[in-house]
């Protein structure tokens, strides 16, 4: 017989598993009448839809001037209801939201123009009362969903939340599914609060080895864009000895690298990313100081689509620069081995022009005559030839194509990285950000990535921009106000032939 102190335990334990059950079971059917609501109202017919019903519930009223600092914040449930509510919808539906919030709960458009008049009409009376309009017009220019994103940013992964939304809104923009001025106006806004909430100090610099966590090592692989990561023998030589890599962390981030660099150390400025990521010392290997004198970045790579726009891999480049100057004091050199992306497309709309324009100066008459006879074909179908070889890349596989090619590739790749302009500044991605930094277009190095995506991005052409660190703020004020690009006797003597070729 069960004593009864024992059976009144199993009873009592027996009642706390069917509440719990029951529970469990109430949560779960909740959630699924959530997901179901989220899913078939967003678009039901009707006075109100569960967007529109949702967003007037977390979207709060713009406080008055008065009580601006003195209303008490919407309870934290609002922000977490609309996370969750977001997370719910199909891609066309986050549209929508975004849409609707943007454009319905956005600047009272009628009260700024009312205080514009105001401001205008107090410009006579004294300073005090014309600063005090014009703070409450600054005020007035507030956005209502701009108190929702502040709130969001204020829950556990608030923050990451924002930057993914930044990146569905970058996306509907760059897709032309919706390029409103309320939804740029939208991205503009959570742009500035990301830029402050990610700024220098906020940052923390991490160095990553062979010793970081194994989800750390994992993402590093995963968000290399440049030089894709082949296995865990490859990362682990891409930590190791006379190699380093840095990330930015953010504390309401953690575990989530921001922006990730990749630094060679050697003796002098790279040529080629073969004798980078293919051509290593073995792993257990001992740093000899005496042979570490440059330090080359290979590969910068940010990791948050939603952080576009924000500075943070120029600042990442500057605070390493620092790291290594404490580790290794003598080190002098300070250079980028950077890919030239794009310009093998530009080249193939430049090769199309021209044929469509019947032109034929993008070559000299005996580099025409050359690329006719290896090909096999007539002067006049020598840039048909040229074409599909650029297109296929299959020119690499000749040597005397190579050989062939140099020149021609060398010159018109300098004019793409420094003649080619958007707004004034350059039109290569890479070239921009390095010049804005600072850096001087250094050198271009012929057959330095002889990988397919090498080849195909900029027929296998690299270039370093190299840091001269007494003249990068010079060099960057330059770039930025008057677009004018430092650039060595190499790069501008190919700049030259370009253009003579075209005389």
């Amino acid at each position: 017989m069960i004593p009864p102190p024992i059976t009144g335990a199993l009873r009592g334990a027996t009642r706390c598993w069917r509440q719990r059950s029951v529970l469990n079971t109430a949560l779960q059917l909740e959630t699924l009448a959530f997901r179901t609501v989220c899913s078939r109202s967003t678009f039901a017919p009707g006075p109100v839809t569960a967007m529109e019903e949702i967003l007037t519930r977390v979207v709060m009223p713009l406080p008055t001037y008065e009580t601006r600092e003195k209303s008490p914040p919407p309870p934290e449930s609002n922000s977490v209801e609309f996370m969750h509510f977001y997370r719910s919808l199909e891609k066309e539906e986050k549209s929508q939201l975004l849409t609707k919030l943007s454009r319905d709960f956005g600047v009272d458009h009628n009260g700024v123009s009312e205080l514009s008049g105001k401001l205008c009409v107090t410009q006579q009376r004294d300073l005090a009362t014309i600063l005090q309009v014009e703070d409450r017009l600054r005020y007035s220019l507030t956005p209502r969903y701009k108190q929702l994103l502040n709130h969001i940013s204020r829950v556990e992964g608030g923050v990451k939340f924002l930057v993914d939304l930044r990146a569905d809104i970058l996306e509907i923009i760059s897709s032309k599914e919706n390029d409103s001025p309320h939804i740029r106006d939208l991205n503009g806004t959570l742009k500035s609060l990301l830029s402050e909430w990610f700024s220098v100090g906020l940052l923390h610099l991490e160095r990553i080895t062979w010793q970081s966590p194994c989800e750390t090592l994992q993402k590093i692989s995963q968000y290399e864009a440049v030089h894709p990561v082949r296995n865990w023998t490859d990362i682990k030589r891409r930590v190791g000895p006379y190699r380093r890599c840095y990330a930015f962390t953010h504390a309401t981030m953690p575990g989530e690298p921001l922006v990730v660099l990749h630094v060679a150390l050697t003796e002098n400025i790279s040529d080629n990313i073969q004798s980078i990521v293919r051509e290593f010392v073995t792993l257990d290997a001992k740093e000899d100081v005496n042979k570490v004198n440059t330090a080359v970045f290979y590969s910068i790579s940010s990791t948050q689509a939603g952080l576009q726009g924000v500075e943070l891999g120029n600042v990442l480049i500057k605070r390493v620069v620092r790291e290594l100057q404490s580790e290794f004091p003598h080190m002098s050199q300070f250079s980028s081995l950077s890919p030239i992306p794009g310009f093998s497309s530009w080249l193939l709309g430049l090769l199309s022009q021209h044929r469509r324009e019947g032109c034929t100066d993008l070559l000299t008459d005996p580099e025409w005559k050359e690329v006719a006879e290896v090909t096999n074909t007539s002067s006049t179908s020598a840039l048909d030839a040229l074409r599909r070889l650029i297109g296929s890349g299959e020119w690499t596989r000749s040597e005397r194509l190579v050989q062939v090619l140099e020149a021609p590739l060398m010159r018109l790749c300098a004019w793409y990285l420094y003649g080619e302009k958007r707004r004034g500044y350059a039109l290569n991605p890479v070239a921009n950000f390095h010049l804005q930094n600072g850096a001087t277009m250094w050198r271009l190095n012929w057959h330095a990535d002889t990988s397919p995506r090498g080849v195909a991005n900029s027929c296998g052409i690299m270039v370093n921009y190299r840091y001269f660190l007494q003249d990068t703020l010079s060099n960057s004020a330059a770039y930025m106000q008057n677009r004018t690009i430092p650039a060595t006797e190499q790069v501008l003597s190919l700049i030259s032939q370009y253009k003579n070729s075209k005389l």
